[in-house]
């Protein structure tokens, strides 16, 4: 059998970085490519700094997440090197000397301060230096090339099976979680309590998370991204929706799940979501306009609503409409990888000129390209009860377009999502959530 583990992979990943960067390089005209790993924040007039978060651009090449102060120098046709900041320091831990896989494949430099970097950069003017403000070093400032970031953005999108197999464990994680915390919300508990479980499961706390779990209990799943996490329980606990994640060095998975407390209606609707959703998954397949997903998930949901009685017109007429958007007022989804909302999501080409216009009437949706091999997505319908949404309908020309009878029964679950991470592949899509729940 053939090693799949992201050691095993990761030489490969690091050859495709390379060969990407060589010709985002050239698209800029600059010899070098200088990472930064980026800086701590403080918080004005106050010495707290904020949580810190890696560069991503850093992190493509390194599964390190946690060490501030680092620098990655890429240059065509040499090993790539790591400048890597490693203090002495008796206030903080102190990151631990370079080990694991990834280290046969750099020339790695340990500094002691900030500062010791600056000689083992390449010159400044030769470089393409990606960061933020913060991370300036003497004269090496990021620039931020516009040909060099599109290049490596729009290819970021092309997962290589290195990133799979690391984004598989993260949803790994996720699905452990996830399972401590419908366990929660079946034992009772407040919004907040759930939200401990599933990070105590995960293994992680808050500021590890690829973003703020969403924690929703009742109508309070009517918030696209709801985050307050109430402390108490409510006196009956309806409906659990709970959008959230796990990482693993450096790649996030995004993962959404929706319970009823008994088999009722709005389980037979969150069923049925379910069973729509898979459906949208199996379309993730290579040379699919991804726009086509998030329209044909309209019309779909719209035909939800109207089997189960919220619609009186056909589903059809409510896309047409738009009333099929006051119940699912987002988009199908987006690119996930480094970053839950990935990069290049408009993006026509690797220039960077050009973008990929959204539908008409659809303006939250994050991705417009056509899917290919190596991309992963996610795939995420909802109907919600929304009331500020409802109340513009009900006051607008299609208010008959609705039974509000049966939307007045169905709002105080809030709403439904579901949502996996997909890959496309050459053939049948890699549906990574689906995989790992199937796993006990």
């Amino acid at each position: 059998m053939t090693d799949q583990t992201p050691a095993s992979l990761y030489g490969r990943h690091i050859e495709v970085l390379q060969a990407r960067a060589a010709v985002a390089l050239e698209r800029g005209g600059f010899d070098h490519l200088v990472v930064p790993s980026g800086n701590l924040h403080y918080q004005v007039f106050d010495d707290r700094d904020y949580p810190y978060a890696v560069n991503p651009q850093f992190k493509a090449w390194l599964p390190l997440t946690r060490n501030p102060g680092s620098w990655l120098v890429v240059t065509p046709g040499r090993r790539p090197k790591l400048v890597y900041l490693q203090p002495r320091d008796y206030w903080h831990v102190v990151p631990r000397a370079p080990s694991g896989a990834w280290v046969e494949h750099f020339d790695i430099v340990v500094v002691r301060t900030p500062d010791e970097a600056i000689p083992h950069l390449p010159p400044a003017h030769r470089s393409a230096v990606l960061g933020e403000p913060q991370s300036t070093l003497g004269e090496y400032a990021p620039n931020n090339p516009p040909a060099v970031v599109a290049y490596l953005e729009y290819h970021r999108a092309f997962k290589t099976p290195y990133e799979i197999a690391m984004m598989r464990e993260a949803t790994r994680i996720g699905v452990r979680a996830h399972r401590a915390a419908e366990a929660a919300f079946r034992q009772g508990l407040s919004e907040f309590d759930i939200h401990l479980a599933y990070c105590a499961a995960a293994r992680q706390d808050a500021n590890e998370l690829p973003y703020g779990n969403i924690v929703a209990l009742n109508e309070h799943g009517a918030v696209l991204h709801y985050t307050e996490l109430d402390r108490e329980a409510p006196a009956q606990s309806r409906s659990f929706l709970i959008d959230a994640g796990a990482s693993h060095g450096g790649y996030a998975c995004d993962i959404t799940r929706t319970y009823s407390a008994r088999g009722d209606e709005f389980q037979a609707l969150v069923d049925a979501v379910d069973a729509a959703q898979q459906r949208m998954c199996a379309q993730v397949r290579s040379g699919t306009d991804y726009r086509r997903i998030h329209l044909d998930a309209h019309l779909a949901l719209a035909g939800i609503l109207r089997e189960h009685g919220v619609l009186t017109v056909s589903p059809e007429a409510a896309v047409a409409t738009g009333v099929s958007a006051t119940f699912f007022p987002h988009g199908i989804g987006h690119g996930i990888g480094l970053q839950v909302h990935d990069v290049a999501g408009f993006a026509a080409a690797d220039a960077g000129t050009e973008t990929l216009a959204k539908p008409d009437g659809h303006p939250y949706l994050r991705l417009t390209r056509t899917l290919a091999p190596g991309m992963v997505v996610t795939i995420e319908p909802g109907i919600y009860f929304i009331d500020m949404l409802l109340d513009d309908l009900r006051a607008g020309p299609n208010a008959a377009s609705v039974d509000w009878s049966r939307v007045d029964a169905l709002r105080p679950y809030g709403g439904i999502r579901i949502e996996d991470d997909v890959a496309c592949t050459d053939g049948e899509p890699l549906n990574l959530t689906r995989e790992a729940f199937a796993v006990r």
